[in-house]
């Protein structure tokens, strides 16, 4: 008999994988250091093998064309397709925030602290100036696209607060909802939560498959940004001389 697929054990396994992964690298590293770096490789790994191939996802600084350059980026979600690096050199890389579908900052625990920290970070990618240039195609040029509005979020292996997600969690992520915006998480051992851009307020939900419900809402999110602009590389070509 032909054994069949079944959707909640494929999605059960992912998060069971995902899951089981940031416990290991919690409990075996042994430096604050390779903790972070361990955890964020596995939420990496996670999107590059899950996300469509359009996407890809990294590590990296953000650059813009007045050269002014964001903090360190946990976990980057970027275009492959259309936009070029910047700069990389031995896992160290630099991409043009034209190229940017969203950014996550990655901690062992959802709390105010990272909360706060990832506002900060967020906002250091969405305050770079972005270009965009008009379109050609064979009848003529499309108007320049309008920039994409980049998504933000925390990704975090457990909660300080209890339940998971508490009036004490919406106050934390309230504090800043203009470019320091969180606008998506995940607690893989308890839940997952979103912002509503339209109602402005978050929705949160308890689950046992808390990473597959993130990654599918994510997926939903990109779909609904369309693709990145077109990039005006003339523009940072400027810092050639």
């Amino acid at each position: 008999m032909t054994q069949k697929y079944d959707l909640h054990s494929i999605f059960s396994s992912i998060n069971q994988a995902m899951t089981t992964d940031l416990q290991i690298a919690r409990t075996t590293a042994g430096h604050p250091g390779d903790k972070g770096d361990a955890s964020e490789g596995d939420w990496v790994k996670l999107f590059n093998d899950y996300l469509p191939q359009r996407y890809q996802a990294l590590k990296c600084h953000v650059i813009d064309s007045q050269n002014a350059v964001s903090g360190q980026i946990d976990v980057a979600i970027v275009d492959r397709q259309y936009t070029p690096f910047i700069w990389q050199h031995k896992g160290l890389k630099v991409v043009p925030v034209e190229a940017v579908y969203a950014i996550f900052e990655v901690k062992q625990e959802l709390n105010k602290l990272h909360i706060d920290y990832a506002h900060d970070k967020i906002g250091s990618v969405r305050n770079l100036h972005k270009t965009s240039l008009p379109i050609p195609h064979a009848g003529g040029v499309y108007d320049a696209k309008p920039n994409i509005s980049i998504i933000g979020g925390l990704l975090t292996l457990s909660s300080a607060y209890t339940p998971f997600f508490s009036d004490a969690t919406e106050n934390a992520l309230n504090a800043d909802v203009d470019t320091g915006r969180i606008d998506i998480g995940c607690v893989a051992d308890s839940g997952a939560y979103r912002r509503h851009p339209y109602e402005g307020y978050y929705s949160h939900r308890a689950s046992k498959s808390p990473v597959t419900g993130f990654m599918l809402e994510l997926i939903a999110m990109l779909q609904e940004l369309g693709t990145v602009p077109m990039i005006d590389l003339r523009a940072y070509a400027k810092w050639l001389d």
